[in-house]
């Protein structure tokens, strides 16, 4: 992949989980829809997400959304999730990101005290909900996808605890969430290491234990995260979710949170017009709603809204050296973890 032009990059973040926005001078990435597009940047040429999301450009806790034009009538702009271990079709905190990008820098016109956008993913269109005042994007809500449950009570056999049990939920992406306890640990920043390295083995040893694939996008077939989650008495959950190569997510987490609405509305805890706190490992909020209920390929779904804030706090520009000799970015275990070797 080749790109001439610098690269404009916001720097974003929702409730400390980074999400950058790069909104000028990506090359054309060929597709006929936003998911053919993340598929060709994970398939073909991964070129330039290796090159954005990998030292020395970036750390381990770095994500790009790629701006794209919109390849559906019904939406404004469309983006695809550009993480370091791959493109993923969609993320909530991310999503917070680049509609507050979009709306602050003029991108799309705000208009108060409400402005609608509409984004074009890989898993699907996403209605974005932006309150506004004085200039300022005050929160974002997302109307997501359906997210439903695809197994609950699923028995994983691990080395280091045992047997435990997890639900397998679609809020976006596929999710494994697991009660925290079962590993023994509490979601806290001392233990953001250690909650990383379990989820990255118990997601390991699902991936030849549980299959999985979207009804109606077939290429929609991992489990992307891992998900811890502590639930409250105050009816609240704690999130943390794993990522790869070896890190936890900083937000709550739009679509983990979404895949918990549907595991609680599977298991009879949750309703339609019902709301829930999903708090991150470093405090951060959002508020997820059951909107309504629909079906996805005949199984039961939910419709999730989640509710956050991001913030801009800088801008960058990057340009590729053609005599760099680390155009394609590389990974340390010192800094990415010990699953450094799977990217």
């Amino acid at each position: 992949m080749i790109f001439d032009k610098a690269l404009d990059i916001l720097l974003v973040h929702c409730q400390g989980e980074s999400g950058n926005v790069l909104v000028s001078g990506a090359p054309e990435i060929p597709g006929a829809t936003v998911l053919d597009k993340m598929n060709h940047l994970n398939n073909v040429d991964p070129s330039l997400r290796l090159f954005l999301t990998r030292e020395p450009r970036a750390q381990v806790v770095h994500t790009t959304n790629l701006l794209l034009p919109p390849t559906r009538s019904d939406a404004d702009v469309a983006f695809v999730v550009l993480q370091p271990d791959r493109a993923h079709p969609m993320s909530g905190s991310n999503c917070i990101c680049v509609v507050t990008a979009l709306l602050e820098t003029g991108r799309v016109a705000m208009t108060e005290p409400e402005t609608i956008v509409r984004l074009d993913t890989a898993a699907g269109l996403i209605v974005a909900r932006a309150r506004r005042e004085n200039g300022r994007c005050l929160s974002v809500s997302l109307d997501n996808v359906p997210a439903f449950v695809q197994q609950l009570d699923v028995a994983i056999d691990t080395p280091k605890w045992g047997q435990i049990t997890g639900d397998v939920a679609f809020g976006g992406v596929f999710y494994a969430q697991i009660d925290v306890d079962q590993v023994g640990l509490r979601i806290e920043p001392e233990a953001a290491r250690a909650l990383a390295e379990a989820g990255t083995e118990i997601k390991a040893l699902l991936a030849g234990h549980v299959s999985v694939e979207h009804p109606e996008i077939c290429s929609l077939n991992e489990i992307a995260y891992v998900m811890f989650r502590d639930y409250q008495p105050n009816g609240s959950v704690i999130t943390c979710t794993t990522l790869k190569p070896g890190r936890v997510d900083r937000s709550p987490c739009g679509t983990g949170s979404s895949a918990n609405l549907a595991i609680l509305h599977a298991r009879g805890r949750a309703r339609t017009g019902d709301r829930c706190i999903s708090r991150s490992i470093i405090g951060g909020t959002f508020t997820a709603e059951i909107l309504g209920e629909t079906t996805v390929g005949g199984r039961p779904a939910v419709l999730p809204r989640i509710t956050g804030q991001g913030y801009i706090f800088g801008r960058q520009q990057l340009r590729l050296d053609p005599q760099d000799p680390f155009q394609q970015g590389f990974a340390m275990s010192d800094t990415w973890g010990p699953q450094v070797g799977e990217l």
